[in-house]
């Protein structure tokens, strides 16, 4: 079986085994790439997600990390590569593309609405109506029940589904961010630093967030700086260096050191790669 092509500075990246014919990635992407200008962001950058999976895209600051998720999530364009869903080629030029290609993406700045409560955070641009009439006031116990079910499936704790999100903990908003992505039906849930400025007990909180997501059969696409929670959460690692796949690997065959190494281009020339 052949390995999985990639490129990195001493060639082709270091790669994982391909899954067995029958077990297709969801999501996978061949050849991305893009440019502003005369910078290239990203360079024939390949990637596979699985369902049940959590994989970590890891790599420093400039890596191209940022730009391959803008691309995901469909607010920017490759300049050129393809993307396909059970595969199907997609094209994803926009945010609702992405949605309905099964991709919810929650951010670094999460895109809560303080001033409103979970229930609303949760269908905000989506809300439910009691009537398919124009004016038709909200099914607001309709929302509060889908809300509480999302939120009980996920074990994710809160005070009430009527709390303001703006009086939330850093954990509990991460989580609220989290159940709006389950809630409209996603298959692929892409966390931009999702422990970020966090305390310990609320990192905690929203790694077994990250397992239970996986527990529930979806596809996670963790990026993070921090290599120990990584190594806690993921089950795969992609790293990215100048724009191209430096790595990816298994969790359980690759260390801390050697994944730095593949950071920051001193792994000349690493584990063999799989066959």
């Amino acid at each position: 079986m052949a390995a999985q092509p990639g490129a990195g500075d001493a060639g082709a990246a270091d790669s994982v085994p391909l899954r067995t014919a029958d077990d297709q990635p969801y999501l996978s992407c061949r050849g991305i790439s893009k440019n502003f200008g005369a910078v290239q962001a990203l360079s024939g950058v390949d990637l596979d997600l699985y369902l049940g999976e959590v994989v970590a895209l890891i790599g420093d600051n400039g890596a191209g990390k940022s730009t391959l998720v803008k691309i995901l999530s469909g607010t920017d364009t490759p300049s050129s590569g393809t993307i396909s869903v059970e595969g199907n080629e997609v094209a994803i030029r926009s945010p609702h593309d992405a949605n309905a290609a099964g991709i919810e993406t929650v951010y670094q700045d999460l895109a809560l609405c303080d001033n409103l409560d979970v229930v609303a955070n949760l269908f905000l641009g989506r809300e439910q109506l009691l009537s398919p009439f124009v004016g038709s006031p909200l099914s607001e116990a309709e929302m509060e029940r889908r809300t509480e079910a999302v939120l009980r499936t996920l074990h994710i704790r809160i005070p009430s589904v009527r709390a303001l999100v703006g009086t939330l903990s850093g954990g509990q908003r991460q989580s609220t961010a989290v159940g709006r992505a389950v809630l409209w039906g996603s298959k692929i849930v892409l966390l931009d630093e999702p422990t970020a400025a966090l305390g310990v007990a609320q990192q905690r909180e929203v790694l077994d967030l990250v397992r239970r997501l996986k527990e529930q059969g979806l596809g996670v696409l963790l990026i993070s700086h921090n290599l120990q929670q990584v190594f806690d959460v993921a089950d795969r690692l992609v790293v990215l260096r100048l724009g191209r796949v430096a790595a990816n690997v298994q969790r359980s065959e690759v260390s801390t050191e050697e994944v730095v190494a593949y950071i920051t281009g001193a792994h000349a020339a690493g584990p063999a790669a799989y066959a």
